[in-house]
């Protein structure tokens, strides 16, 4: 059934049940919406007829203000306008817009609740809205956590079809015709005897019309978009080598600049000699930043080789220098004053422990790197007091108060200029490179600056997936799981994050326990208790962020319970399944790969089910043990998001983090010594190859009531799922991560 929606010139779309959540902070003020952005400098004849569409009489620009990070989004975002404006891919382009509040995420906040995604009830909308509420009064505009289509789905289509109607209006009010005479297709309004008016012919006169207030969203059995087979606005560009990065962009009177600093993260700089890199061709400058310094030469290689010239005396490392301390605070952590929160307790734990025989396991978790393709980059310019910097980033509005503050201007004199990315996974979160760029601006005013981090600066100053363990607790009873304990420690991201942003954090951190507490098994005893271990390394939130580790915890834990009681893993976790949606992806994996059939000697299949960021995902992996290690044959995922807005899109995401969470699994950690990360480089932190790729399978459900992102939750099955199947293929059981500690993979 279609709905209907309200948005005015100068509005930002508001939830019923956000509403509903922010009386807390006044309605009247939550209600009264931001300035759109585009009306700041709008030229005359152009129209910005809501935030995300500004037309002139040469072209359409639809904004798209959630970064691309090699996702897609700015395609996704612009289908979902184009959806409702009635345009074309090749009818448009796209812009990212500038920071504004106008643009903050309605969807992000959801994930700091403390509920079940899936719980509606009166209590978790209230607080969801409330989150919701403060993340409009920040303005917190952001990319990340799965939520660029839950955040974009209705509030864009809402704005193309407002921009629809008023162009209508426009049309009506040249023509006499009413527009409820009038139609749109392909870009432009037709009047009844077939007359065309283009969009941009009217945009003068739609620029002194109030945007149409009230308008009607298409039913989706009229979508020409959305849920269609469609090319993404960036697939041209890529496959040509032509798509321009941060990394690529060039500037008149430009010099190139990298930086060196204290790959013990966090550690102080004693002193340092310049003076052999000084000397090196093409080297102009050696200037300090925090924590380093930073060489100036005329091109990037340049830059790199003077740096490794630059003798150093480094202050140690503000965390234990050796692995075996970071593993020691991990296991230490496992107390009473340690406790974060205890997420979930059904039934009586300690009761059913008690009568039954314990069976007992512990995992561990590693630091992994996020190790983009494209390394840190920063285009800078200082002059005048303005402050402008190309990069790509995911959080643009603390971009730019980190640095207005560094530089000791206004946010309004801090300009910045989205990018496209090479790749994040959470890289861009952070915020280093936009310091060390700013500090270097302001010793060089007026003049263009390129900081680019070599391959081994970005992976000594990554801020890692964080470390963790879990130990586990159950019985089974008449072949069925009676009870699981689970306690899960790990390092806070969250909170490491936020002291780099400037920001607090309230409460316990819910990623300590995602993709554990939440999953939908009725055990009749059932206890989650997560532990927050003291600060350690640095590190930061990682593709599924803290799902990314706990649920290769809880689901390997499962998957142990059920082989001790002896019974199926798909039958156990379907009797046990509590929720129709995830139960319906159970099935769905099931039947992709035809579970219980016979495979053969030497070969297992394991299954794994995780819900998180909302997404409840199943996935089965293949193997075939040979003697000369283990050969991963296929992969079997089937996910609800709810609506498949792209689907070759979603393809892509379910393989690519198939690919991603086997590969992490099966050979990636970050490991310290001397207070240093030893990986310096894809080969000693390296992903699963080519030849390795098995065959991957896709289904994407749309039963589920809520529209979900799929960036992000097929990342956590991989790994308990290739576990589970090496354990059925072998008989050897893998607790902690990477796994070619303890088997040999083809």
């Amino acid at each position: 059934m279609s709905r209907i929606g309200t948005i005015t010139r100068r509005a930002f779309l508001v939830s019923s049940a956000a509403i509903a959540g922010g009386v807390a902070f006044g309605y009247y003020r939550y209600r009264k919406p931001h300035a759109n952005p585009l009306l700041d400098d709008l030229a005359e004849g152009e129209a910005a007829l809501t935030p995300w569409v500004l037309i002139d009489a040469e072209k359409i620009t639809l904004v798209t203000p959630h970064s691309d990070l090699g996702q897609g989004a700015v395609s996704m975002q612009a289908m979902l306008i184009a959806e409702e404006l009635d345009l074309e891919f090749g009818q448009f382009e796209t812009s990212p817009g500038v920071p504004s509040p106008a643009y903050y995420n309605t969807a992000m906040a959801g994930e700091l609740a403390p509920f079940n995604a899936h719980d509606s009830s009166l209590q978790a909308r209230a607080v969801r809205g409330g989150l919701g509420a403060l993340g409009k009064f920040m303005g917190l505009q952001g990319t990340g956590g799965s939520s660029s289509v839950p955040d974009s789905f209705e509030k864009l289509r809402l704005a193309g079809a407002v921009a629809r109607e008023t162009l209508k209006q426009a049309a009506s009010a040249r023509s006499g015709i009413n527009t409820t005479a009038l139609k749109t297709e392909g870009g432009r309004v037709i009047l009844p005897d077939g007359t065309q008016i283009p969009y941009q012919e009217l945009a003068a006169e739609a620029a002194g019309i109030e945007p149409v207030g009230r308008v009607q969203l298409r039913d989706p059995s009229e979508w020409r978009l959305i849920g269609k087979e469609v090319q993404r606005l960036d697939i041209l560009a890529k496959s040509t080598g032509t798509q321009v990065y941060g990394i690529d962009l060039e500037m008149d009177g430009m010099v190139h600049a990298t930086v060196k600093t204290n790959p013990r993260q966090g550690g102080l700089l004693n002193s340092y000699d310049a003076s052999a890199a000084r000397q090196m061709r093409g080297v102009s400058e050696v200037l300090e930043v925090t924590g380093g310094v930073a060489v100036i030469a005329d091109n990037t290689w340049r830059a790199f080789q003077a740096a490794e010239m630059v003798e150093f005396d480094w202050g140690p490392a503000p965390y234990p220098a050796e692995m075996a301390g970071h593993w020691e605070a991990v296991a230490a952590s496992f107390t009473e004053e340690r406790l974060d929160s205890e997420w979930r307790h059904d039934g009586d734990v300690d009761a059913a422990l008690a009568e039954g025989n314990k069976f007992e396991a512990e995992y561990r978790a590693p630091y992994v790197a996020h190790a983009p393709l494209e390394p840190l980059n920063t285009l800078v310019l200082f002059e005048n007091g303005r402050l402008d910097l190309w990069a790509a980033h995911q959080m643009p509005r603390f971009l730019q108060q980190i640095a207005a503050e560094i530089a000791g201007i206004g946010t309004e004199q801090v300009h910045f200029h989205q990018q496209y990315a090479g790749g994040s996974f959470g890289h861009r979160l952070e915020f280093e490179n936009i310091r060390q760029a700013v500090e270097i601006a302001l010793q060089m005013p007026g003049k263009p600056v390129k900081l680019t981090y070599s391959r081994e600066e970005d992976f000594a100053h990554d801020f890692p997936r964080q470390i963790g363990m879990a130990r586990g607790t159950g019985t089974v009873k008449d072949g069925r799981v009676e009870s699981y304990d689970l306690q899960v420690a790990t390092v806070s991201s969250t909170a490491s994050q936020s002291v780099r942003m400037g920001q607090p954090t309230l409460g316990p951190d819910g990623q300590i326990a995602a993709g554990a507490w939440n999953q939908p098994f009725a055990v009749p005893n059932f206890r989650l208790r997560a532990y927050r271990v003291p600060e350690l390394a640095p590190t930061s939130s990682w593709r599924s962020v803290g799902a990314s580790s706990q649920g290769f915890f809880a689901s390997a834990f499962l998957d142990e319970l059920i082989h001790e009681a002896g019974a199926d893993p798909l039958a156990e976790r379907l009797r046990l399944c509590n929720h129709d949606v995830s139960r319906r992806v159970l099935e769905a994996v099931g039947e992709m790969s035809d579970w219980g059939s016979p495979l053969g000697a030497g070969r297992g299949r394991g299954l794994a089910f995780v819900d998180s960021f909302g997404v409840p995902v199943a996935e089965v992996v293949e193997v075939t043990a040979t003697e000369d290690g283990i050969r991963i044959d296929k992969v079997f995922v089937a996910a609800d998001v709810g609506t498949v807005v792209d689907p070759v899109n979603f393809d892509n995401h379910v393989k690519g983090a198939v690919v991603w969470g086997l590969g992490h699994a099966m050979n990636c950690e970050i490991t310290y010594s001397d207070g240093m990360a030893e990986q310096a480089n894809f080969f000693d932190h390296e992903g699963m190859r080519m030849h390795q790729c098995p065959e991957i399978f896709v289904r994407g459900l749309e039963t589920a009531p809520k529209v979900r992102g799929i960036g992000e939750p097929p990342v956590p099955p991989a790994a308990p799922a290739l576990a589970a199947a090496i354990f059925d293929a072998t008989g050897t059981r893998l607790r902690e991560m990477p796994f070619n500690k303890f088997v040999d993979f083809l």
